[in-house]
Order: structure tokens, then C-alpha cells, then sequence
């Protein structure tokens, strides 16, 4: 069973991207979720969540150039549980959420968007001879993908 989670919250560390061996784009950061509650006429934060947000491939590419320390953010995933032994032999657990949509939280400022135009990988030669015949896609054409937002 999944479990499907859409959180509110601030970038709370800097962005990590990465390229991992077989060409996998990543990048992860740290979520602040601080909710506020009025109380006798005051607003008052209450304790922070912090939760760990893991991005994949087009999304990796565009979370670390659109998204920058500080920044109200809501992101959609699945809730996920990273578990690692350490040096002691002592096992640790943290929650993570593996996002599939990200953006910046409009109900806290604006943002720009811009489309970005991913350039697809040239098909193997028969997949290309294939593509050339009548009805059959340009090869090593471009796809219209993923998203960039400024703020």
C-alpha cells in the first residue's frame, strides 16, 4: 500500500544535486514543517518537523535550479522510511518523502515559470531506421518536459 502525502513547508537546507554512475539526476533537501496556532490573542510556532525530500531525474534538475534555502515550498510523494546501521552497529531510521510534484507556495509569494526542453537521447540505429519510416517520430527530436519556476 502507498502512502500518498502532500506537506507545506520551507527548503530548510541546501539543495544536493547529483548525477549518480548510470546517469540518474537526484537531488534531495531538507524539509522545515513549523505549523502556527493563535492562542490568547498571539500567534505561536509550534515544534518543527523536519522531513527529508528526495527528487528524481527531470524533477532533480529543476528543483536545484529553481528552489533556494528558506524558500515556502509544497511537495506531493510518497512517505517513505530510509533505515542505515551506523559505525556502532546502531540502526537509524528517517522519514523521507519521495516527491513526485514540487513547487513554491503561492499563498507565500509569487513565482515565475518557465518550460524547459529536455533534449531526448539518440535512439539506437535500428530504432532510428525504424523512427525514419512513414508515420514513425523524428529521431533525436526534443520533448517538451519538466518545469522551472523563479522566484
Amino acid at each position: 500500500m502507498e502512502m500518498a502525502v502532500t506537506m507545506t513547508g520551507n527548503v530548510g537546507s541546501g539543495i544536493e544535486h547529483r548525477v549518480t554512475r548510470t546517469g540518474l539526476a537526484t537531488a534531495s533537501f531538507r524539509m522545515a514543517c513549523t505549523p502556527r496556532v493563535y492562542r490568547d490573542g498571539e500567534w505561536h510556532d509550534q515544534t518543527t518537523t523536519w522531513i527529508g525530500v528526495e527528487c528524481f531525474r527531470g524533477l532533480a534538475d529543476n528543483v536545484s535550479s529553481s528552489l533556494g534555502k528558506g524558500e515556502p515550498i509544497i511537495v506531493q510523494g510518497r512517505l517513505r522510511t530510509r533505515s542505515w546501521t551506523d559505525t556502532n552497529g546502531v540502526i537509524h531510521e528517517r522519514l523521507v518523502i519521495e516527491a513526485s510534484t514540487v513547487g513554491h507556495d503561492l499563498n507565500r509569494g509569487t513565482s515565475a515559470f518557465r518550460r524547459v526542453n529536455r533534449v531526448i537521447a539518440s535512439p539506437e540505429p535500428e530504432a532510428e531506421a525504424e523512427a525514419a519510416e512513414p508515420g514513425g517520430a523524428e529521431p533525436g527530436g526534443v520533448e517538451s518536459g519538466g518545469v522551472e519556476s523563479a522566484a
